[in-house]
């Protein structure tokens, strides 16, 4: 035999509200929250946080925070793991400030290109003054030689495009 459970009338409305109040909170996308700038968004990722120490030992933090827009090519931790040892470390040093700066600056262009534009160019100039060339093979975006492997992610002040090697200028 089986049991039939009564339903209460009081219950439906408060299921019903339930079931509106999660589905408002997935369909709103964070409506109403502020989205972060592209330092704070790169460290949500947890992907960046090699990045995010050099942009601090470089000074950068309050630039890429500023008004903008910016498009950054941020180079992933696994990114930086390529440089030869100890490269990330003699850079982060005081004294190394200038150096480390000129190549944070390869990876910024100003303005915000997304990736549909960024495959229609040849080469960009980027905030350190110098080109980075960009070229597309079998769907394939590349800066200089890396490799971009994420795209279009959004911040209040620009656009990242995650690349899987830090780029260094000539």
């Amino acid at each position: 035999m089986f049991l039939k459970r009564k339903t209460s009338i009081y219950s439906i409305p408060a299921l019903f509200a339930a079931i509106l109040l999660l589905a408002t909170e997935a369909y709103a996308g964070g409506y109403g929250k502020k989205q972060s700038d592209i330092v704070d968004t790169a460290v949500a990722a947890g992907s960046f946080n090699t990045l995010a120490a050099a942009l601090q030992a470089g000074g950068l933090v309050d630039t890429l925070k500023g008004d903008g827009p910016y498009t950054v090519f941020a180079p992933t931790d696994e990114a930086f793991a390529k440089l030869p040892d100890g490269t990330v470390e003699m850079l982060l040093l005081p004294e190394n400030k200038d150096k480390l700066v000129e190549i944070l600056t390869y990876h910024v262009v100003a303005g915000k290109v997304t990736a549909a534009e960024v495959v229609t160019l040849e080469k960009a100039q980027t905030a350190n003054g110098s080109d980075v060339a960009i070229k597309v093979v079998d769907e394939t975006v590349f800066i200089n030689d890396s490799r971009v492997v994420a795209t279009d992610i959004q911040a209040s002040n620009g656009v990242i495009h995650v690349v899987d090697t830090v780029i260094l200028p000539n």
